[in-house]
Formats: C-alpha cells, structure tokens, sequence
C-alpha cells in the first residue's frame, strides 16, 4: 500500500507532471473526503484515465462518489465505476 506522497513521486516518475495546484487538489479532496490512500489513489488513477490529464475538479467529484457509495478499496472502486458506467475504462 503506497502513500499518496508515494504514488504521485511514482506517477512523475512514469512521466506524469503534477503543478502545484494539482497537487494541492489532491490533498484537500482527501482531507474534504476523508479517504485512505488507497481509495485517494485510485481516484487519482482513475481520473488520469478518464481525463487522460489530471483533472481537479473532476477528481474530487469522483472521490466523493466512491466515498459517498461506501467504496473502501481499489477492486471495490473499479468495479463501481464498471458497473455504474461512471467511467469508460
């Protein structure tokens, strides 16, 4: 299970670039939420693949879904999003 710290050092390094603002969205849609890193990061995933940048507004609106559907982990995120058609991933 990596931080949220974690996966973004490992997402820059695959070559994703976050600015400040980006970064700063992160943070406050898992304090808004109140999420584990596990479910912060796969909004973050998510919101990569949906958007194919990163997309603030649109992340914190997705974290509040997952939380708000009582999601708590990865598999559980991803089969939500497959069985709502939230996503097309």
């Amino acid at each position: 299970m990596q931080t949220v710290e974690e996966y973004l050092r490992y997402l820059q390094s695959k070559g994703f670039q976050f600015g400040e603002d980006a970064i700063g969205f992160i943070y406050f849609g898992k304090q808004y939420t109140d999420s584990t890193d596990e479910l912060t990061n796969v909004a973050i995933e998510l919101t990569l693949k949906a958007q194919k940048s990163f997309d603030g507004s649109f992340y914190v609106a997705l974290l509040e879904t997952l939380v708000s559907n009582k999601i708590e982990s990865r598999q559980e995120a991803i089969k939500f999003v497959k069985e709502t058609d939230l996503l097309a991933i």
